[in-house]
């Protein structure tokens, strides 16, 4: 009785044997379908993890186009080169490895930990750029610490190889890593950190033809994150050999012309809009910003006063000064007032109350010699005829304020004033007294070098004016030029009326300049047809004669040409601070005698042409005849030119 009194106290009640059932029922079947989970819907993902364990993709970097001049020179190179890139997945504790890390790559934790920052947002599979170009001891360090710093990864490059001492830096550009505020905008919108982009210059407006297309490698690695096989490759496409219209050799010349002084040079063929020839001066060293680019280095650029970084045939945004008379003279012939104007100058003259001076009494001027003596006088006088509206249609028509659609990044618009201008920008009218300073090109009016010497080109040519460019356009198809052109928008190919008479006019009174009378005379070259106008841009309002405190010294212009109509070539100078134009026809004269004797040699006529003596400072600057001397040399009040030779010069 007591056993089974005992036996039936054993047994559990119904209600929890069913509750203790479907608990473990719930356990079963929450252990089936974590199993099911794992081993069908998560199959794909979890087999892709396992393969990255043993497999991975090494990124394989396209090597940029090269660049060419015209005639297949090379001019920027590529050159072998080993980086050091970071995999962030193959540690486990990297704050604890980075002073070792710092230390054999010759860098700081601090300079580590940045780059950690810049990228924190990158996806963790990325590789990070840590150390670019790396030297041969740190790549040993690498391979000998591979166990225990598995986290760093060597990757073959090829990298930039640019002129030395700045040649060609302000056309050719450089690369750098894309930032970003780069990779907020839409045309990089498929790039990703640590690419390499194109930063300015032509390796900026052609990223996409030299960039190529990356490949990649899928490589075996073991458990410590060394490479024991290779699985399978995608080849890099490198990216497009561009040619420039860049004439090497001419090149050369304006790079020499214009050592150790600040301005700008540039040559251009006004049949077909090919630049021969760009120089900018200060320049820089591209080579420094295609790795990592020191402290010390930028630095220095940014101390320096005249903008090394300035591609002054684009960018230099100053008053023409008398170059502006061509232009002046163009719009008085087509307007049919200059034919018959005629001054008497003697020294200057007043309108609106106002004495406008003219360093030199040049007597009896009219349209065939105010030119070549750059009268100011004479054209104040035209300048009050033809007022400032007439003056800016004309200017406009052959491209000053208008930017002329170059092949480079951030090419300046410049200024030609007018009345809806100043209202526009100034919320003011415009007085005729400022007419008078605008007709020899100064005053509110801007231009860049290639603005004037196409302008100018465009003139001696009958109307016609060219597009600038500096990749060859057979390089292009019709679809990559037409997007060039949409990219880099400007007044373009174009042709304003002008009269063969007034053509003739023109071309003969640029002659005139060069010629003995003239305010280049001392740039003449023998045999050659070389024509042009000088100019002296005053950067100082009331600059007293004989100031040579150089903020105060004004820049020296001159656009000339050969031969004088239909011009074969065009050469603008600017030369910052260079005083007088004379300076500037000089250095002008260096470039086109290159171009003289080049298509001499070819043509197989072995008479050269006598080089016209460097300018290499200020020094060899003649100074201005003073007003009231006895001189039958005529000079240019903005070029005044020495009436006569000095000992330096």
């Amino acid at each position: 009785m007591e056993l089974e009194n005992f036996r039936r106290e054993e047994k559990l009640p119904p209600q929890k044997l069913a509750i203790a059932q479907y608990v473990v029922a719930a356990v079963l079947l929450a252990l089936v379908a974590g199993m099911w989970r794992l081993s069908v819907l998560g199959a794909d993902s979890y087999r892709v993890l396992a393969e990255q364990n043993r497999v991975r993709k090494v990124p394989v970097l396209a090597p940029r186009g090269k660049i060419f001049d015209r005639e297949g020179r090379i001019i920027v190179d590529n050159y072998p080169s080993v980086s050091c890139y970071l995999l962030r997945e193959q540690t486990k504790n990297l704050d604890a490895d980075m002073p070792r890390i710092a230390e054999g790559l010759h860098m700081t934790v601090d300079q580590i930990q940045a780059i950690l920052k810049r990228y924190a947002y990158a996806p963790k599979y990325q590789p990070l750029p840590l150390k670019q170009d790396i030297t041969p001891d740190e790549q040993a360090f690498i391979e000998a610490h591979r166990t225990e710093l598995p986290e760093l990864q060597t990757l073959d490059e090829q990298r930039r190889l640019y002129p030395r001492d700045g040649f060609m830096a302000h056309v050719i550009g450089y690369v750098g890593e894309v930032s970003e505020n780069d990779l907020k905008q839409t045309r990089y919108a498929f790039y990703s950190p640590g690419d390499v982009v194109g930063k300015s210059g032509i390796e900026e407006s052609y990223d996409e033809e030299l960039r190529g297309q990356d490949g990649s490698r899928d490589v075996i690695v073991n458990s410590h994150g060394k490479e024991v096989g290779l699985m399978g490759q995608e080849l890099a496409k490198p990216g497009r050999d561009l040619y420039l219209t860049i004439d090497l050799d001419l090149q050369k010349a304006a790079e020499r012309a214009l050592e150790g002084k600040t301005g700008a040079i540039v040559a251009m063929d006004p049949h077909t809009g090919e630049i021969l020839a760009m120089a900018s001066r200060p320049t820089f060293d591209p080579n420094q910003f295609a790795v990592r680019l020191s402290k010390a280095y930028w630095q220095s650029i940014l101390d320096n006063p005249d903008h090394p970084l300035l591609n002054k045939a684009i960018q230099a945004q100053v008053a023409p000064g008398s170059t502006f008379k061509v232009i002046m003279t163009m719009a008085g012939l087509q307007e049919n007032v200059a034919q018959n104007l005629t001054v008497s100058c003697n020294g200057g003259a007043t309108f609106y109350g106002h004495f406008f001076g003219c360093d030199r009494h040049h007597g009896f001027v009219d349209i065939h010699n105010a030119l070549p003596y750059s009268c100011d006088t004479y054209y104040y006088t035209l300048a009050n005829r033809l007022g400032i509206d007439t003056m800016a249609r004309y200017a406009n028509s052959v491209g000053v304020g208008v930017k002329t659609g170059v092949d480079l990044p951030e090419e300046a618009a410049g200024t030609m004033p007018s009345e809806q201008w100043k209202m526009k920008v100034m919320h003011d009218k415009w007085y005729a007294g400022e007419t008078i300073s605008v007709g020899i090109g100064q005053g509110a009016i801007q231009a860049t070098p290639l603005q004037m010497a196409r302008a100018l080109s465009g003139i001696a040519s009958g109307g016609v004016l060219r597009r600038p460019h500096l990749v060859m356009d057979k390089e292009l198809s019709a679809d990559e030029l037409s997007a060039v052109k949409q990219t880099f928008p400007g007044s373009g190919e174009k042709t304003i009326p002008l009269t063969p008479e007034n053509w003739q006019i023109i071309t003969d009174d640029m002659a005139g300049v060069t010629g003995p009378i003239g305010t280049a005379a001392e740039a003449h070259l023998e045999g050659v047809d070389f024509v042009g106008k000088t100019g002296t841009a005053d950067v100082v309002s009331g600059r007293k004669k004989g100031d040579h405190n150089r903020n105060t010294i004004p820049n020296a212009w001159f656009v000339g040409m050969t031969p004088r109509r239909n011009p074969d070539i065009v050469v603008a100078v600017l030369w910052e601070h260079g005083y007088w134009g004379n300076n500037s026809a000089k250095l002008a004269a260096q470039v086109i005698t290159a171009f003289v004797n080049k298509q001499r040699e070819k043509a197989g006529n072995l008479v050269k042409v006598a080089a016209v003596k460097p300018q290499v400072g200020l020094g060899d600057a003649a100074p201005a005849a003073d007003a009231n001397s006895a001189t039958t040399t005529p000079a240019d009040p903005d070029a005044a030119h020495s009436p006569a030779k000095k000992d330096n010069e």
